[in-house]
């Protein structure tokens, strides 16, 4: 086993040792990456992001005048969108008539955290994906340069595998630069097409929600001890 190790060590010595600076550069963005993907889908995980079922079913008991149905349907779900959208029935069933629109304005701006929340290291990703192929162009500029100088300083016996070593040793560093951005472009693109349907949910869920309409038909009212404190809610919703 430990020969399987040094040997493994040794290997990518030599791969780091045959790329140069720019390839270990390159090593390090891709741990980086690699970090930030997991720690994304470990959130995505915990809040449950893309499982809409229960949410939707609340929606629909609540479109059919079952506001306490609803709420029961929610009560359990640990999902942030849910969450939010059981505090956001709850608080709307509590609210005075007068004090609708500053409910509205305070439950979309606690939308807009949970979901800035999830869009977090976005831009960290966004940018290694685009600086990764830069920096391994870089590198093979750098040994282009070098393989030429090489060639120049050959003089008159020059010999062709000289000049094409040093070519496919320059390319290295654009391949590394791609294998790099890659992945890292198709994760980010997953990541925020599940935001933006999350985004949609909760929009679509707030103004069904926020409507007066279904209110004033059913005429419900929560009482004030089964509407959760904000510090219950902030935990769920982390």
């Amino acid at each position: 086993m430990s020969a399987v190790i040094s040997d493994t060590l040794a290997r990518i010595v030599d791969f780091l040792a045959l790329g140069g600076p720019v390839v270990t550069v390159l090593l390090a963005v891709s741990v980086i990456a690699a970090t930030l993907v997991i720690l994304k889908a470990w959130q995505f995980v915990a809040s449950g992001v893309g499982r809409h079922r229960t949410a939707e079913r609340a929606l629909a008991h609540w479109l059919a005048g079952g506001h306490r149905i609803a709420l029961d349907d929610l009560a359990a779900s640990r999902s942030g969108a849910s969450r939010l959208i059981w505090q956001a029935m709850a608080t709307v069933l509590n609210a005075a008539p007068d004090d609708k629109e500053a409910v509205s304005e305070r439950l979309r701006v606690e939308a807009s955290a949970y979901l800035a929340r999830l869009r977090s290291s976005f831009r960290a990703l966004d940018a290694i994906a685009q600086v990764s192929p830069l920096i391994g162009l870089f590198g093979t500029v750098i040994g282009m340069i070098q393989a030429f100088q090489k060639l120049q300083e050959a003089g008159n016996s020059v010999d062709p595998s000289l000049l094409a070593g040093g070519i496919w040793v320059a390319l290295l560093t654009t391949a590394v630069g791609l294998a790099v951005a890659m992945p890292t472009s198709l994760f980010l693109t997953w990541f925020e097409s599940r935001v933006a349907r999350e985004s949609a949910m909760l929009e679509r869920a707030l103004t069904i929600v926020l409507n007066p309409a279904p209110l004033a038909r059913s005429g419900q009212a929560l009482p004030q001890s089964a509407v959760s404190p904000a510090s219950q809610f902030a935990s769920h919703a982390a």
